[in-house]
């Protein structure tokens, strides 16, 4: 683990954010391809849930992950889900639902700096027969169901949540998802019906980080004013700095206690940590190196963040 427990929260917020960031700007080198940007901008947030926020238990999958053992089917008893890198399902422990699957490699790396995922599970990464997908499934590690093509995770956790009351579970689910999933109609569908069903034992946090695939957020489809537009739809609304760990801890506090679904806008820099992102933008999606110069530049920076970690760690 990346982080010592003798730092405060906050530090080890920190300090997990920055070695995912390096983490998976190591792996888009090694591959020449990788989801760069949404390092940068949920590193934190995704630091803070974990550390901070969600109840969970140790870890109950392998360090090795699995090799894909097929669909969930009445016929194959040998099909899982990544949701027991998460810990066991207990009536008092959360749940955690992951919505932007192309993320995976962001959340592979956060259970990987969390002793969760051991560091050589990368090396199956995107290759076939391995649940390491490049777009996360219900099988790959940290993950609990598919969401399709975006937006369709908020729907089942809502249907977790639901069925979690009605049991008289004490537990919470938790769910991440990106600003881009809000142009998305079964997205509002879903807040609805949160909303109709009173369901204060869930929370929302979103990646506000004004991308998408094809470019700027606000280029393609605005979805401005995002905190009225929820409030309009009854959910209990927060909006917050995405790398302040502080203010994200704060706005999750005391989940459950209340009866409207929680809604975290998390505003976030998709170029945080990694300044030469800059130069691509507003083209930040996805990071494939166009030329030796540009592969060299990004080396150089990756070989200044390892030595300033380990000065910082050294005695």
């Amino acid at each position: 683990m990346s982080a010592s427990l003798t730092d405060s929260p906050a530090t080890q917020v920190q300090r997990v954010a920055a070695a995912v960031r390096r983490r998976v700007l190591e792996h888009t080198l090694r591959h020449n391809g990788g989801y760069l940007s949404q390092a940068c901008s949920s590193a934190e947030l995704l630091a803070t849930l974990y550390l901070r926020l969600l109840r969970l238990g140790p870890s109950q999958g392998p360090q090795q992950p699995r090799p894909f053992a097929g669909v969930p089917s009445a016929t194959n008893p040998a099909a899982c889900t990544g949701a027991d890198y998460n810990g066991p399902r207990a009536p008092d422990l959360d749940r955690f639902i992951f919505s932007p699957v192309h993320y995976a490699l962001v959340l592979y790396s956060v259970l990987i700096e969390l002793g969760r995922l051991d560091a050589e599970a990368l090396a199956q990464f995107n290759r076939d027969g391995s649940t390491m997908e490049l777009i996360g499934a219900e099988h790959s590690p940290g993950h609990e169901v598919t969401a399709g093509s975006l937006g369709q995770a908020l729907s089942q956790a809502g249907g977790i949540a639901l069925a979690r009351r009605l049991r008289g579970e004490p537990g919470r689910v938790w769910v991440f998802m990106s600003d881009g999933e809000f142009q998305e109609g079964q997205t509002w569908e879903a807040i609805a019906a949160l909303v109709h069903h009173r369901l204060g034992n869930l929370a929302l946090y979103i990646d506000a980080n004004a991308q998408q695939c094809d470019g700027a957020m606000d280029d393609v489809m605005g979805i401005e004013p995002l905190a009225a537009r929820l409030r309009a739809f009854g959910a209990e609304v927060h909006e917050v700095d995405g790398h302040d760990s502080e203010a994200l801890t704060l706005a999750g506090a005391g989940l459950g206690s209340g009866t409207r679904p929680r809604a975290v806008i998390a505003r976030t820099d998709p170029c945080r940590g990694i300044d030469l992102l800059r130069t691509r933008a507003p083209q930040l999606h996805y990071v494939r190196f166009r030329d030796q110069a540009e592969f060299a530049a990004y080396g150089e920076l990756l070989a200044r963040l390892q030595t300033a970690d380990a000065a910082e760690v050294a005695p």
